[in-house]
């Protein structure tokens, strides 16, 4: 490939509170490094039709701060064609792009690394996604800013589930990870939460049932993951409804709210680091991995492994939720 000497930035797929704290990161500090910056608009899809600026540091002023991504994003199921992939490397050559840094989720890595493996192209990838659910990081930036948000609804709705002694079944995001449902629930001191990896290992609504609300509890909350394989919160509240009659039973699904507003603190210096990391990584002749955190520690993670490995849930975090919750 030769000396980068210039790298685009996209963000792709859903977006994530951190994204333009990782943009500027990424923008500043390959200026500080003598490299010049092609941002590309709406993610792979901005890279085909060549919606392709230059930043400069000032760029990039004044967004740390900001949730969203000042670069848009889209799904692209062009890039997902030999044919689209090849138009978005010509207008790539064409802008003299050396390097890509890519910042979104499991879909956004699986493209680059398609990508990667036609072309001859670097490419980088920042974990952005609330989901938490990429291998080989222990944070992904976003997640953070989602938790805190669905602790403040949940706080909210404990009021009312108190006062009207109601179950309530709250659906949180995560895709088929049940990390936001999980320590959504420790954090908010729900009583249960049901997640995609134990779906196949027993029936979570009985066990939360047998264990908890029945023998302490007027009011309770349970977070559930929203993951197609569980049926998502109508699921859990109709089987409730139709088996334990008894209960008062309501439903609230806090969908995008989650994905939106101001990075928390932890998710700026996150994604600030994994940004800078980014250009190191290129600066040392790095390829096709995606930079993560692990034990506070910036590690460089084969795209391979980040895409398919699946992240554990950690069963300590399940066995606290249920010894806080009696």
């Amino acid at each position: 490939m030769g000396t980068v000497k210039c790298i685009g930035i996209l963000t792709s797929g859903g977006d994530a509170p951190g994204m333009n704290a990782a943009i500027r990161a990424v923008t500043r500090a390959a200026i500080c490094n003598g490299l010049k910056v092609k941002a590309i608009y709406r993610g792979y899809k901005g890279l085909i039709t060549k919606e392709i600026e230059e930043f400069k540091s000032q760029n990039v002023s004044n967004i740390i701060q900001q949730g969203g991504t000042i670069l848009k994003t889209s799904r692209c199921e062009e890039f997902m064609t030999p044919e689209g992939r090849k138009i978005a490397y010509d207008n790539m050559m064409e802008e003299q792009i050396d390097a890509l840094i890519i910042i979104g989720g499991d879909g956004s890595l699986t493209g680059a690394r398609l990508f990667a493996q036609e072309y001859d192209v670097s490419c980088i990838g920042l974990p952005g996604t609330i989901d938490n659910d990429l291998f080989g990081t222990d944070f992904t930036i976003g997640y953070d800013t989602a938790l805190n948000t669905i602790i403040e609804a949940v706080d909210k709705i404990r009021d009312t589930a108190t006062s009207h002694e109601r179950l309530f079944f709250i659906e949180v995001m995560g895709r088929d990870s049940g990390f936001l449902a999980l320590n959504g629930a420790i954090a908010s001191g729900a009583e249960a939460a049901i997640i995609p990896e134990f779906e196949t290992k027993f029936d979570q609504l009985e066990e939360f049932i047998k264990n908890g609300f029945r023998k302490s509890k007027n009011s309770s909350i349970v977070l559930v993951a929203e993951s197609p394989s569980l049926g998502g919160a109508m699921h859990y509240a109709e089987r409730v409804k139709k088996e334990y009659p008894q209960y008062d039973v309501r439903v609230t699904i806090l969908g995008y709210l989650q994905r939106g507003g101001s990075p928390t603190a932890r998710d700026r210096i996150l994604a600030s680091r994994l940004g800078a990391a980014a250009i190191d990584a290129i600066m040392e002749g790095q390829r096709n991995v995606m930079i993560g955190i692990e034990d506070d520690q910036i590690v460089n993670v084969p795209f391979s492994k980040a895409i398919k490995n699946d992240k554990p849930i950690e069963q300590d975090l399940v066995n606290l939720l249920k010894e806080l919750s009696i």
